[in-house]
């Protein structure tokens, strides 16, 4: 078998190149074998990731029974719940890049037969799967699991719930022992966190995509069935190698049309929709935002998943996983059966047979919570370019909604209004100037979100915002407004006291002004910088495209699609 690894293992003149690896421990047995990188975000700072050495560990094993070498790697991550409302999620998304570009760097430098890639948590997922598809070399990625929910007081919890009840605290609701009670609750353990938040939205579309095995988006961090599923993923990634099964076998159009319906069914994080676009430009395939428009107007959502409901990821596990979403949605035929998948097999092959154990879990097709799948693509005069909203986490009264305008120029500024009590019922909050440049890196807004419905406005109030919303967002939370306030975005002419009409189902959402009073506001506004202007978040502000085509690097042009 010719491989890559061949180019600094075999020959006379690469007898240097071994002694290094002899250097490292290895043995002329191991240099003689495939060579797998297995890249992992393990750290001590992100509860989704401090137990991934342990994960490594079985995936190397993994590799090892299956005749490969493996080879431990480390890429960065950051925790968006500990960078939640403060300058540090400037860093989130973007480093998505970075971690793409770091796997880029230590397998294609290496020679890296095939790689185990090792996430857990929000971008670091994307990132990834963007690096094995502009690799193209054989790869399986395998996640640390869902966090387990908690219980206060013989309720489920999580993590939303403690953003909510600081919101609570504010408003005098509960007080600082009860606050106490629920931030001990509400994180029980390792893993992703226990919603269908943006890690494990991205962790179960990795399966749907076909780049993770069966189990990869549902099984719970701390069973023993996950380290199994990390020695499966070992194994398989060397027949992957063998069969020279590659990435863009796995990741191209079909793939990524069966992971927008399942995302649909499942009632995704809004942050996916950044994220698959980001994955169709590494894999040349042409979606944009009426792409998924057009999937959600056809696939009914099965599934609410905290933040919508109060099921949570280890529900969908018991009530069968994936599997048995996607079964259902295959014998409807909403999904192209026969795209290939990391396992060796087809999505029907992997699928066929999976049994939905609890119809209030994964409701069947006959009894969906809605016709419409979870995620809406809007447009209007404020978003010519198109918008971002979680529907199937919006509340009935709220899917139609008229207010005026309440405007902050950062995210600081509109919590601290909540917090003071100057948000009322009825209002839309404008938070702008927070997009992928002006941000620059798109923050999420969950403290906000969480504010509002710890204080019980979340039925009554409105936030659309050109940065983004975190998957524990719920309510009328509308991100990604496009084009964004720094680019000249019509986010940026709101005014305070402007009326916003929200229609949800229409698709549409404008600010109520005479026509041509928007072209005139717009002569009067000077062009604005990115908040941060040195470092390389100052780099990434000046190269990011817009959010409606995934908030990809263009680096002028040269690198990724517009």
């Amino acid at each position: 078998m010719n491989l890559r690894s061949h180019t600094v293992t075999k020959g006379a003149d690469r007898a240097p190149h071994r002694s290094l690896f002899n250097a490292c421990g290895f043995t002329a047995e191991e240099i003689d074998r495939p060579l797998i990188g297995v890249i992992y975000a393990f750290s001590e700072i992100v509860p989704g990731h401090v137990h991934l050495d342990k994960i490594a560990e079985a995936a190397k094993a993994g590799v090892y029974m299956a005749g490969g070498t493996p080879i431990l790697m480390p890429v960065i991550g950051v925790c968006d719940g500990i960078v939640m409302g403060h300058g540090g999620m400037r860093y989130s998304l973007a480093s998505r890049e970075l971690i793409a570009d770091s796997v880029e760097t230590m397998a294609m430098a290496h020679c890296m037969d095939g790689l185990v890639l090792i996430p857990n948590c929000d971008k670091i997922i994307p990132g990834m799967i963007m690096a094995a598809t502009r690799l193209n070399i054989p790869s399986v990625l395998v996640s640390g699991g869902p966090m387990l929910a908690g219980r206060h007081d013989g309720k489920v919890v999580n993590l939303n719930n403690n953003f909510e009840a600081v919101g609570a605290f504010k408003a005098g609701l509960i007080d600082e022992a009860e606050l106490g009670r629920i931030e001990a609750a509400s994180c029980p353990g390792c893993g992703s966190c226990s919603g269908m938040y943006t890690a494990n939205s991205m962790n179960c579309l990795s399966e749907a995509i076909g780049i993770a095995l069966p189990g990869n988006g549902t099984i719970p961090a701390v069973y023993a069935a996950r380290r199994q599923l990390a020695k499966h993923a070992g194994m398989k990634v060397m027949e992957l190698v063998k069969r020279d099964i590659k990435p863009r076998d796995i990741i191209n159009d079909k793939s990524i049309r069966n992971a927008l319906v399942v995302d649909m069914a499942l009632g995704c994080s809004t942050n996916s929709v950044l994220h698959l676009l980001a994955i169709a430009n590494e894999a040349e395939v042409p979606i944009d935002l009426n792409t998924i428009n057009d999937v959600s107007g056809r696939v009914p959502n099965l599934c609410h998943l905290a933040p919508a409901g109060t099921d949570h990821v280890q529900d969908l596990y018991e009530a069968g996983g994936l599997p048995a979403v996607m079964n259902q949605l295959a014998e409807a035929g909403y999904l192209d059966v026969s795209a290939m998948t990391a396992t060796g097999a087809t999505v029907g092959e992997n699928v066929r047979g999976a049994v939905n154990k609890n119809p209030e879990v994964i409701r069947p097709l006959d009894r969906p919570y809605s016709k419409a799948g979870g995620i809406a693509i809007l447009w209007g005069n404020i978003a010519r370019d198109g918008c971002v909203v979680k529907q199937s986490a919006v509340a009935p009264e709220m899917m139609v909604h008229s207010g005026p305008a309440r405007v902050f120029d950062s995210e600081e500024e509109a919590i601290a209004a909540i917090y003071e009590g100057r948000i009322k019922s009825g209002d839309v909050v404008v938070i702008r100037y927070e997009g992928p440049r002006g941000g620059p890196g798109m923050r999420e807004m969950l403290s906000p979100t969480s504010a509002l419905a710890g204080m019980k406005l979340d039925k009554a109030v409105a936030l659309i915002t050109d940065g983004r919303f975190s998957g524990a967002s719920k309510g009328a939370s509308i991100g990604h407004v496009s084009p964004e306030a720094a680019e000249g975005g019509a986010i940026a002419l709101v005014r305070e006291g402007d009326v916003i009409d929200i229609d949800i189902p229409s698709h549409s959402i404008n600010v109520r002004l005479p026509d041509g009073e928007l072209e005139s506001r717009a002569s009067g506004i000077k062009p604005r910088s990115p908040n941060v202007t040195s470092g390389w978040l100052a780099r990434y502000a000046s190269q990011v495209s817009s959010a409606s085509t995934g908030a990809v690097m263009s680096f002028n042009g040269l690198y990724g699609k517009k």
